[in-house]
């Protein structure tokens, strides 16, 4: 079922399944995804007894747009949520991000909310930090970044003869044919291209990787880390390092033959790991 939920000055679109009354999961997609990225996990989880909310995050699928990249803040985009949780009554659930959304997952668990997030997953995209120190191969595999800081360009360049160089991105990091005409689907809608971009320029720039330590309180819930090793973006130590950022129980799975999207490269297994470390705090 899909639901529109006000938060924080916006509405959103919000996929939701399972019993009302069970545990809490929230799932939270990336670029350039919408909740349709966790079609295999959401019937899992459901069935299994807990309570899925999938919302299409700011900028994103059906939930509304604002111009400006100040609109696109982390502190605003954990908002976001924090505010898609009180629209449910939820007041603590298990948080489960991947790409951008393993950021903001990372981020509500450590600074913004963490009193209300008792379990963290995180899929490709590791803790903030180790991110910014992963070295010289990261800064290399992330050299779309620096191309999609500049508004006009980023957007030319990637739509431009029929989304030829979006599609050849998506090809390499391993994203589902089907998938890639979905998001160009909704990417083409007025001012979602932007939108999407805003996230990366709001909050990854050249600048925040030379700056001062975030200086982040540690992840004190248990936390899972799943990496794929096609990931052509991401490199393993970003996720792998991410443990020196948590002081709860800390668990890496390595995904052989997935990409950067392991939720669709291996369902299955995603859907047994999660399950697992869910059922983990629920004895």
């Amino acid at each position: 079922m899909v639901e529109r939920v006000d938060s924080n000055g916006l509405e959103f679109s919000v996929v939701v399944d399972g019993p009302p009354g069970g545990p809490p999961v929230v799932l939270l997609h990336g670029w350039p995804d919408s909740s349709r990225v966790w079609r295999h996990q959401v019937p899992a989880l459901a069935a299994e007894g807990y309570r899925v909310v999938v919302p299409d995050l700011r900028g994103f699928g059906d939930s509304d747009r604002p111009e400006g990249t100040d609109a696109y803040r982390s502190r605003t985009l954990c908002a976001d949520v924090t505010g898609i949780l009180d629209a449910f009554g939820v007041e603590r659930a298990a948080v489960i991000g991947h790409d951008w959304g393993a950021a903001l997952a990372w981020l509500l668990a450590s600074v913004f909310a963490s009193d209300r997030v008792d379990r963290l997953a995180v899929l490709a995209a590791g803790h903030p930090e180790a991110l910014r120190h992963a070295g010289l191969r990261q800064l290399r595999r992330s050299w779309y970044v620096l191309l999609f800081q500049f508004q006009g360009v980023a957007e030319r360049w990637l739509s431009k003869d029929d989304w030829a160089h979006f599609r050849r991105f998506c090809a390499a990091a391993g994203y589902p044919d089907t998938d890639t005409e979905a998001a160009i689907a909704e990417l083409s809608r007025p001012g979602a291209l932007t939108a999407g971009l805003e996230w990366y320029r709001a909050n990854w720039t050249a600048e925040s990787l030379v700056a001062p330590p975030l200086d982040l309180p540690p992840v004190r819930c248990p936390a899972l880390g799943l990496w794929g090793a096609g990931d052509p973006a991401l490199t393993e130590e970003q996720m792998r390092d991410s443990a020196a950022y948590v002081t709860g129980p800390w668990r890496y799975e390595r995904f052989e033959g997935s990409g950067h999207w392991p939720q669709l490269d291996a369902p299955e297994r995603t859907n047994a790991l999660l399950l697992e470390f869910l059922a983990a705090g629920s004895g």
